[in-house]
């Protein structure tokens, strides 16, 4: 594994650690709308199909207000993700200055799925009732089609800085550039994989979280019961793949990054009959105060209790992250997994004996939670992806300090720029609880619920 030294000397560990904080308050703060936007359009197409197809002023409605709200969090997550590409150069420019050329290509790509998806938007919501029902429907077919490209083509980006592909490093300079390898490079499959899925659980499990809070509040009409059955059903089947996806990931991550997944396990020592550890936290090269189910993790790996499950034993301390904190954000991970698998679960064992809705407000109270659930496991997620890769910004050849901007004075830009995630939130809350609460219209455009 090789280095590059940044040639005007690193940064000190106050402005490295505010370029880190801003970056992921940034990106924590815009994974969340990105996630809408990947899964969102989907229940928009298929109120509308169910619309056309039937008829059904219900479905109809729903089309029509969850389209609304759609529009204004495009508008906010382009403002938030112009604000990370401005930062990627800013910050980082130790990466992008030496690897640009080789990771330029899927945010290139990203930006025109940007523009597909921002110019069949405003056809949508623009054109309604100007196009015909069905030329309408499938005008919002790119709006899907270009928010999941967009997902693929950054996550992509972030794949390669943990299994950089697509060139030669030769005297501290990039050769024989290969754009395409660097974005089909090994961990693309399961990181875009794992990712999309979970952008469509947070929109799923989210926009039904707030039919399930209108429910408890005793409006069981129609309308309701289906803003919340069409995304709680898309996103209760996509979590059962979702966890196999995850499975596929951690095993990948044995092969390509042991080291990873040895600190969201917090295992220290090389070997076969490797523990799956719960909780607990990481001192002295050992776990401590965990739960450890014997043999579990070189079952999950290798399908064996006697698989070699690598331990960070074999990595040199300088190398390692910091493990207590990546073992939690994957326990949290996987443990909000599970429990969105067991209330859909629930679900679907009511609907096969009553064709209904579980009887005990438990359910619904428990469902109105799934959505922010959902966004705090893509968040622990995003953490442990992320910081799980420390101390590397592109692993094995760049580290996260030679990386960063050596200008001083970072810490004024991350103050700057949490002002500025403060206005947004307050901003976007307030439209969004503004065009709930807004007066009824005419039918044909009826008001946001």
């Amino acid at each position: 594994m090789t280095s590059l030294t940044v040639l005007a000397g690193p940064a000190s560990p106050a402005d490295l650690a505010a370029a880190r904080m801003q970056m992921a308050l940034s990106l924590g703060w815009h994974i969340v709308l990105a996630c809408l936007g990947v899964g969102m359009p989907a229940l928009l197409l298929f109120a509308e199909w169910r619309a056309v197809r039937t008829g059904d002023e219900d479905f109809h409605r729903l089309a029509r207000r969850w389209a609304k709200a759609v529009g204004v969090l495009f508008a906010v997550g382009a403002v938030s993700g112009t604000i990370l590409s401005f930062e990627m150069g800013l910050l980082w420019p130790g990466l992008m200055g030496l690897y640009g050329e080789v990771v330029g290509l899927p945010f290139a790509l990203e930006g025109i799925a940007f523009f597909i998806e921002a110019i069949f938007l405003g056809i949508w919501l623009y054109a309604w009732g100007r196009l015909s029902p069905r030329a309408h429907l499938l005008s919002g077919v790119p709006i899907l089609v270009a928010g999941v490209a967009s997902a693929f083509f950054i996550v992509s980006a972030n794949a390669w800085m943990n299994q950089p592909r697509g060139f030669d490093l030769e005297n501290g300079r990039v050769t024989h550039v290969s754009p395409w390898a660097a974005m089909f490079n090994p961990a693309t499959p399961p990181q875009t994989l794992h990712m999309i899925l979970a952008a469509f659980m947070v929109a799923g499990f989210g926009t039904a979280g707030v039919y399930a809070v209108a429910l408890l509040r005793g409006r069981r009409d129609r309308y309701h019961r289906l803003g919340f059955l069409v995304p709680f059903t898309l996103a209760a089947i996509i979590t059962p793949v979702q966890i196999v996806a995850g499975d596929y990931a951690a095993r990948f991550l044995s092969e390509y990054q042991p080291t990873k997944l040895a600190a969201f396990e917090g295992l220290y020592r090389t070997g076969p009959n490797a523990p799956l550890s719960l909780g607990g936290f990481y001192m002295d090269d050992r776990m401590r105060y965990a739960v450890e189910i014997p043999s579990a993790l070189s079952l999950l790996v290798g399908y064996r209790p006697d698989a070699v499950v690598q331990g960070l034993d074999r990595t040199p301390p300088g190398d390692r992250p910091p493990v207590t904190a990546v073992h939690w954000a994957f326990e949290i991970m996987v443990g909000i997994g599970f429990l969105l698998l067991l209330l859909s679960a629930w679900l679907a064992w009511s609907w096969w004996r009553r064709r209904d809705l579980p009887r005990t407000p438990w359910f619904l109270r428990l469902a109105a939670i799934a959505g922010v659930l959902a966004v705090v496991a893509v968040e622990a997620g995003w953490t442990a992806t992320e910081v799980g890769r420390q101390p590397w910004v592109v692993y094995g050849r760049l580290r996260t300090f030679q990386a960063v901007n050596p200008v001083p004075g970072l810490w004024a830009g991350f103050v700057v720029v949490s002002l500025v995630y403060v206005v947004l939130t307050v901003a976007t809350v307030y439209v969004l609880r503004h065009m709930t609460r807004g007066r009824q219209v005419a039918p044909q455009e009826p008001a946001v619920t």
